[in-house]
């Protein structure tokens, strides 16, 4: 299974950044894709609208369905998966990659902000898994795909932003057990960059353009995630994936298209 031509994804937070790059990604392809997201006008700070995405992803060879979801609102999830499958015809993947990001530490985190994580982040990829598994199970390879990091219960990943960190690892927790629950019917890993990926939110929270020279572009990651969601969902699952790695395994050795400045030396992602 080399493509994903025919072959219908929906994306949690997919109007802009790692998002948008696995649309376009699979878009090359000849893919269907689902725009699950919030932004339906333009935003100050942050580029893009569901809109604007479905635009891209047309251009770049697939089918698009934009969705204004909030991902809080399980009436929201379930209309649209609703309105994909009959639209397309099924899901055939899920990517869990909407996130809410706040680096505080325990006195510096309203609960409004803890909970904002948390719905989002756990519950959201929880209730999205539960609203397109009905489809995924009917599917010829699905996939469930989440962006979150590797499981590992070290102090160092939850002392500086506890909160945040118990949110992310939380998709995560749901990678193990789905695995588990549904093995050789649906695939469900994890997908994490080795280094600091340059999206609108790394980019408020850096400091604006200069501060990302770091990083590496959102394709790095859109280029794993396709990796494996072309594998076969019986034997590959379970698994805590790493891009570069990833990469390595599919014979790529010069990550150096990916940088955003290849000079500067990258910064490396938290839980890694």
């Amino acid at each position: 299974m080399s493509a994903l031509r025919g072959k219908t994804l929906f994306i949690t937070g997919a109007s802009r950044g790692i998002g948008l790059a696995i649309g376009l990604r699979a878009a090359r392809d000849g893919a269907n894709v689902a725009i699950a997201a919030k932004t339906t006008e333009p935003h100050p700070k942050l580029p893009g609208t569901i809109f604007t995405a479905a635009e891209e992803i047309t251009g770049a060879g697939g089918q698009a369905l934009p969705l204004a979801v909030d991902i809080r609102e399980e009436a929201a999830v379930l209309a649209a998966v609703a309105k994909t499958v009959e639209r397309f015809g099924g899901i055939d993947i899920l990517v869990n990659n909407a996130s809410a990001i706040s680096l505080t530490g325990t006195l510096e985190t309203p609960m409004k902000r803890y909970d904002l994580m948390h719905q989002i982040n756990a519950r959201g990829t929880f209730l999205c898994s539960q609203a397109c598994l009905p489809s995924l199970l009917q599917a010829d390879n699905p996939h469930i795909l989440n962006l979150s990091p590797p499981l590992s219960m070290e102090a160092r990943w939850f002392g500086p932003h506890v909160a945040y960190s118990m949110a992310k690892f939380g998709m995560s927790l749901c990678v193990l057990g789905m695995a588990e629950e549904f093995r050789g019917r649906v695939a469900v890993n994890a997908l994490w960059p080795r280094t600091a990926i340059a999206t609108s939110a790394i980019r408020n929270l850096l400091g604006g353009d200069e501060a990302v020279r770091g990083c590496r572009t959102p394709d790095i990651v859109a280029d794993a995630a396709h990796a494996i969601l072309t594998k076969p969902a019986r034997d590959f699952s379970g698994k805590f994936l790493i891009d570069e790695d990833v990469l390595r395994a599919e014979g790529i050795a010069d990550f150096t298209r990916y940088a955003i400045d290849p000079t500067q030396p990258l910064v490396g992602d938290f839980f890694v």
